[in-house]
């Protein structure tokens, strides 16, 4: 399929090089074998026109621009003005191919998302395992799920404790430690722990198979903007009939009316948008961005809100160190930085590597190997160094080694609701101490939300974390709005919501559980290098390089875009007014019409090139301007309320 797109495209471009020389050659009056070479323009990129009108009108009866295209191809041919008929299907199939061009569909995060789904399931049926296909497992089947796999059905841990990587749902990329009574869902991967579970949903109830039906349905649901001229064709079309029909019948001259028809052709019109649209596009590459669908930037020029994911795209969604505190009096807090750092040295738990990564950063020297460790899933590990028996994990670690709850309860007090992660540690079955992780936000978050919200834009913060680190996160980046423990279906309806209420929504992530909230918004925009390739292909723009505090200047480039597309459109029809009333009045013939035509198209391709130097000091004027305007507008409002 793709080589045959690549051929379709290499074709459409020789036939217009091939064109545009025979048009050239033909203005100069040469011939070939007393033929006029227009007829080449014709062939290549006249007949494919007439055509494609042909099956629209007989198969739905829809007229669009390539009917009023066709007229005045013909009438051309049939008064003889063979290069203006010649000349009008070369400019309109320059349009064509450019809005072709900018308009790309992809659909292969539906197809890696259903790769996602695991295809064997390990059943145990009279204490005996039997390996299934996944799509066989019924309601209250006992499976057995071992490291690293991806667990195959919905289900309730019913023996073993394990940690396991839930982002497919919930975006979040800290595993989770669970142990018997606790949820599993589809998709999620097995980290570390062996264990047994009993399956509540199977087939297309359970998660991962709900995630495919969410992208599918936003999929199919999004509305495509219809382009300008296909829109007003038909109001065209019976101008264009009526006014060369009454013109023939007043003044007896086919060729007045002939020219009316070809100079009612929409070639600027037809222009107006793509021309804008590959500019803007080449303007936006430069900063690191693809624009994967071509009307993606003409939705966003009309949003009211953009939606934020959090991990990867707000923060870096990689935790790190925060705060290391030594309880005991004769270990300095770096030196039980130091110790726990090499009791982590050979974890493979996120939170392990990062104090492991967190150490070498701030220290920059060799970390001790343990005397001795073991890993224990769902808890953390126990380690000796320097002849200590150390634990480092969760409360539940503490609590099986019989520490005592009292000497635990007074940290996990002290950062309550705080959203950060903490590692306790206990040095030979005594509390020593804590380390807090924490995602680190990414640095231009605060100054991009700020030039958005200037822009007139509300944010919105989406996440499957949990209320109290949303809310932390939001309060750092002045994000009033939000929504916390969203799964991908609470971030449907969500959108949903909004866009019903006229609110259109852009949203920004990164992950699996972005990608039906990516294909479902107005306009899905996806973090490049962090991203996952399912919501990359999910969304319309990707931000190759992550760089967020491109967000603003890709928003104001849209809104200019659609200025110059409001301009070019007020301009073409204007000029086809202007060449209308002079067809009418013997003024302009057919040749000179087309020339009309052929110069307003310039002047349309000209304007929409200058947005290609529009850059993100113009958009940084700009935003200051609204800013100031916005204050201005607030202050005039508390003075009338006064």
């Amino acid at each position: 399929m793709k080589n045959i797109l690549k051929n379709k495209v290499k074709r459409d471009i020789l036939f217009l090089i091939i064109s545009g020389i025979a048009l050239i050659l033909s203005f100069a009056n040469v011939k070939l074998f007393n033929l006029d070479l227009a007829w080449i323009s014709i062939i290549f990129c006249g007949i494919p026109i007439i055509k494609d009108a042909i099956i629209g009108l007989v198969t739905e009866f829809d007229i669009k621009a390539d009917v009023l295209v066709s007229m005045a191809l013909i009438a051309s041919l049939i008064i003889g003005e063979t290069f203006a008929a010649g000349e009008v299907a070369f400019i309109m199939q320059i349009g064509a191919f450019l809005e072709e061009f900018t308009v790309r569909k992809s659909r292969k995060g539906i197809e890696k998302l259903v790769h996602l789904t695991p295809t064997l399931a390990r059943v145990i049926i009279n204490n005996e395992e039997k390996t299934i296909n996944a799509k066989d497992v019924k309601v209250n089947d006992i499976l057995r799920v071992n490291p690293g796999e991806t667990i195959p059905v919905d289900g309730i841990i019913i023996k073993g404790k394990t940690s396991v990587d839930n982002s497919v749902m919930s975006g979040e990329s800290i595993p989770l430690d669970l142990s018997e009574g606790d949820s599993v869902c589809s998709g999620a991967v097995n980290q570390f722990g062996s264990f047994e579970m009993k399956a509540t949903k199977v087939g297309e109830d359970s998660s991962i198979q709900r995630m495919v039906k969410l992208v599918q349905s936003a999929d199919a649901s999004k509305a495509k903007i219809v382009g300008i001229a296909d829109k007003w064709a038909t109001y065209i079309v019976v101008a264009a009939f009526i006014s060369a029909l009454l013109t023939w019948i007043i003044t007896g001259e086919i060729i007045r009316a002939v020219t009316i028809l070809v100079v009612f052709c929409p070639c600027a019109l037809v222009l107006a948008t793509p021309t804008a649209i590959v500019a803007a596009i080449g303007n936006v590459s430069k900063n690191g961005i693809l624009v994967k669908e071509g009307d993606a930037l003409e939705r966003l020029s009309s949003i009211s809100k953009i939606a934020f994911d959090k991990t990867g795209t707000l923060t870096y969604g990689k935790p790190k160190v925060e705060e290391v505190v030594s309880l005991i009096d004769n270990i300095k807090n770096e030196e039980l930085y130091e110790m726990i750092a090499s009791c982590e040295l050979y974890s493979e738990h996120p939170l392990g590597k990062a104090i492991v990564s967190s150490f070498k950063e701030t220290y920059n020297k060799e970390i001790k190997i343990p005397e001795e460790f073991k890993m224990i899933p769902g808890r953390g590990v126990i380690a000796k160094v320097n002849n200590k028996k150390i634990l480092a994990g969760n409360k539940h670690l503490l609590l099986d080694e019989k520490i005592k709850r009292e000497d635990i309860r007074f940290i996990r007090e002290k950062f309550r609701n705080q959203g950060k992660s903490i590692i306790y540690v206990a040095i030979d079955n005594k509390i020593g101490g804590y380390i807090i992780l924490s995602d680190t936000l990414r640095e231009e978050s605060i100054s991009m939300i700020e030039s958005i919200k200037n822009l007139g834009i509300s944010p919105v913060l989406l996440t499957g974390d949990n209320k109290y680190v949303a809310s932390r996160v939001a309060k750092q980046v002045k994000i009033e709005e939000v929504k916390a423990e969203c799964f991908p279906q609470d971030k449907l309806n969500l959108i949903d919501e909004y866009e019903k209420n006229n609110k259109m929504v852009c949203m920004v992530g990164d992950g699996i559980n972005d990608a039906p909230a990516l294909k479902k918004s107005f306009v899905g925009i996806a973090m490049g290098n962090v991203g996952s390739d399912i919501a990359v292909d999910a969304a319309d723009i990707v931000l190759v390089r992550d760089d967020i505090n491109n967000l603003p200047h890709l928003l104001k480039i849209s809104k200019r875009m659609m200025k110059t597309i409001r301009v070019n459109l007020i301009f073409s029809m204007t000029l086809n007014f202007l060449a209308v009333i002079l067809a009418m009045t013997d003024l302009l013939g057919p040749v000179v019409g087309a020339l009309v035509h052929n110069v307003g198209s310039v002047i349309v391709i000209i304007n929409s090139a200058l947005l290609l130097k529009y850059n993100k000091r113009n958009a940084s004027k700009e935003i200051e301007r609204n800013t100031y305007l916005n204050k201005n507008k607030k202050l005039l409002q508390y003075f009338n309320e006064v």
